[in-house]
């Protein structure tokens, strides 16, 4: 089903969600995909509320844990913690994990002793521990810095509740990736259809390149590759429904997108499920591949800790499979911070919370934020790059934008496929394929029903 068959305000939040905000980006403006979106009205990066709000000033440490450990956005949210401290007097102490062991152990995490504020992720993700009561509403703070953000981030920052427990920073797209000069040398066109991106893998692979660079060692970068078939072959709508398991596994429609990536198989990088993205990465960055399908979160972050040639990195969004869906979703998520259910030093974690919803926080934070793209309105940022720039503008071109498998399900249901997926790269045969549905079918009436 397209979004054409949507209510209006579905359609118009989904819509929002692909631009989310107005953004002048070097002195040009780039709208959104609809009037939720449209910066008109709305405060520049340098206006925004008191950070500690009618409550006077707060003192006191607030302890932050953090997913950012990667070396790039790690020294980024370090530098939004320093500018909080000075907008807010409080100070601010930092407790990194790593990005992949802080996701698999965060309810433990915040049912045990978490930090005041945590980072996590929009959406479904924040809808399920809110629910869980591991974390408490803000919506104090949304009555501050609403102004700052449209509709579609509202509710990507709201529970299931009505009520607000998010405050969002970026979002980021999922594209493929490539480098100009190696397009430019051996005469490679970028691909707009699937027949086109096969047929270029095909030549890439009889150039001696690794047509696609791939990697699934930690389970959840093949989830966007499922994504992506599943948005190109049979639309966002059935996406999510899917995701929701109100269209069973078992479904042709999803039997298409693993017979697609079947396809794609034998021009992708081989030993994907003992590699993390970063080596899959450094494979496209030395040229030894042609492509990599993966959010500009990860690559274009790699190539600036690399101090790779980022101005050779380029991408385009994933071929059109489908012509009654085109080009038109994709997957960008949107990251931002929460308040643990258990937190101590409240007031001050607050007012940290609301300085960090202002433009001029995103603005400070996208200075050595390189990869990411910021949601507030009126947002200022002539410090974009070109790979931000294009980020920006492809968003907005989406008639709706996912926020990924591991998002948009079930935790539960998303660990369950990327088992599968991991079986489905050791076998993609037909009668695997079969094997594989059924066990996901089987899975998610468990875990839906429990």
């Amino acid at each position: 089903m397209s979004d054409a068959g949507m209510s209006p305000s579905r359609r118009t939040l989904l819509r929002g969600l692909a631009g989310v905000a107005g953004i002048s980006v070097a002195g040009g403006l780039v709208s959104a995909c609809s009037s939720s979106g449209s910066s008109s009205g709305s405060p520049s990066s340098g206006s925004s509320t008191g950070a500690s709000g009618s409550s006077g000033a707060v003192s006191g440490t607030v302890s932050f844990g953090s997913n950012y450990s990667d070396p790039g956005v790690k020294t980024a949210f370090a530098s939004l913690c320093t500018a909080a401290t000075a907008a807010t007097g409080a100070q601010i102490k930092i407790n990194t994990v790593d990005h992949n062991t802080f996701q698999n152990d965060i309810t433990a995490y915040l049912q045990g002793t978490p930090d005041d504020l945590f980072t996590w992720f929009a959406g479904y993700r924040m809808q399920y521990f809110a629910a869980q009561g591991l974390a408490q509403p803000i919506d104090d703070v949304w009555a501050k810095i609403g102004g700052n953000f449209n509709s579609a981030a509202k509710q990507l920052s709201t529970g299931l509740d009505g009520h607000q427990y998010l405050v969002p920073i970026y979002n980021y797209p999922w594209v493929v990736f490539y480098n100009k000069s190696e397009f430019a040398a051996k005469g490679y066109t970028v691909p707009t259809t699937w027949d086109q991106y096969i047929t270029l893998a095909k030549k890439m692979k009889t150039d001696g390149l690794i047509p696609l660079a791939f990697a699934d060692k930690d389970g959840w970068p093949a989830l966007g590759t499922f994504d992506i078939l599943n948005m190109r072959i049979n639309g966002y709508d059935y996406h999510i429904k899917l995701m929701k398991h109100e269209i069973p596994w078992t479904d042709p429609g999803v039997t298409q997108v693993f017979q697609h990536w079947a396809e794609m198989m034998p021009y992708m990088q081989t030993g994907a499920n003992g590699r993390i993205w970063q080596d899959a990465a450094k494979t496209l960055e030395q040229k030894q591949a042609g492509m990599l399908y993966q959010g500009t979160n990860q690559v274009a972050q790699q190539y600036v800790t690399d101090k790779a040639n980022l101005a050779d990195l380029d991408f385009f969004v994933f071929p059109e499979i489908n012509p009654t869906y085109a080009q038109d979703y994709m997957d960008a998520p949107t990251d931002g911070f929460m308040l643990s259910k258990k937190a101590k030093n409240v007031d001050a974690a607050k007012a940290i919370l609301e300085y960090i919803g202002t433009g001029a926080a995103e603005a400070g934070f996208l200075k050595t934020d390189q990869w990411d793209v910021g949601l507030a309105q009126g947002l200022s940022v002539p410090s974009y790059d070109a790979i931000q720039k294009k980020s920006v503008t492809e968003i907005n071109k989406c008639k709706a934008v996912a926020q990924f498998m591991d998002r948009d399900s079930d935790p539960a249901m998303a660990t369950a496929m990327i088992a599968i997926i991991q079986k489905f790269i050791d076998d993609p045969s037909t009668g695997n394929i079969a094997t594989l549905q059924k066990s996901a079918e089987a899975q998610a009436k468990t875990i839906y029903t429990s």
